[in-house]
């Protein structure tokens, strides 16, 4: 009686086919859908190239914050560095407030990624290639530059510094 119930209470072929199926329809379209909304960012190099393409179109640019966010209100400058070229960015000041670090020599700068809209001869700021942010999504955090000493430099210094000092006091003698 125990195997009868089992046996009736488990799912055949014919009733495995339909979730079967369910399923393997919603992981496809949520794998679709999951491609479709993470936007491959675009290269400075592509922007500039192709700017008038681009021109007044959403893209999503990534690199790194370099020089200084400069605050103007409730909006901020900031330049984003690729490794190529760095575009200025402007955007909402409250948007600015989540980047930590900027790149310079003492730092390296948060990995930003920005969505906006791309402007090739911005009519707001002089005809300036820009975009003006929609949203910044930062990738990963930027960190204090610390410079280690070099102890091969240090020691060249030295025998340099040594050879120039005999050579002074060989000169001094040869004058006497």
């Amino acid at each position: 009686m125990i195997k009868h119930r089992l046996h009736t209470c488990l799912p055949t072929g014919r009733d495995l086919k339909k979730p079967i199926t369910q399923i393997i329809i919603l992981i496809s379209s949520f794998w679709f859908l999951a491609s479709l909304s993470f936007a491959q960012p675009i290269s400075s190099i592509e922007l500039i190239n192709n700017a008038k393409q681009y021109d007044g179109k959403t893209v999503v640019y990534e690199g790194e914050v370099i020089g200084d966010v400069m605050k103007r209100g409730d909006y901020a400058w900031l330049n984003i560095n690729d490794g190529q070229n760095a575009i200025g960015i402007w955007m909402n000041a409250s948007l600015a407030q989540n980047i930590s670090y900027t790149g310079s020599y003492k730092s390296k700068g948060d990995w930003a990624e920005i969505t906006g809209i791309f402007n090739r001869a911005c009519p707001e700021h002089g005809g300036d290639l820009d975009i003006h942010a929609q949203g910044l999504r930062k990738i990963s955090s930027g960190r204090i530059l610390v410079e280690q000493f070099n102890l091969g430099k240090r020691n060249i210094a030295l025998v340099l510094a040594g050879f120039l000092c005999l050579i002074l006091i060989l000169r001094q003698l040869i004058r006497r």
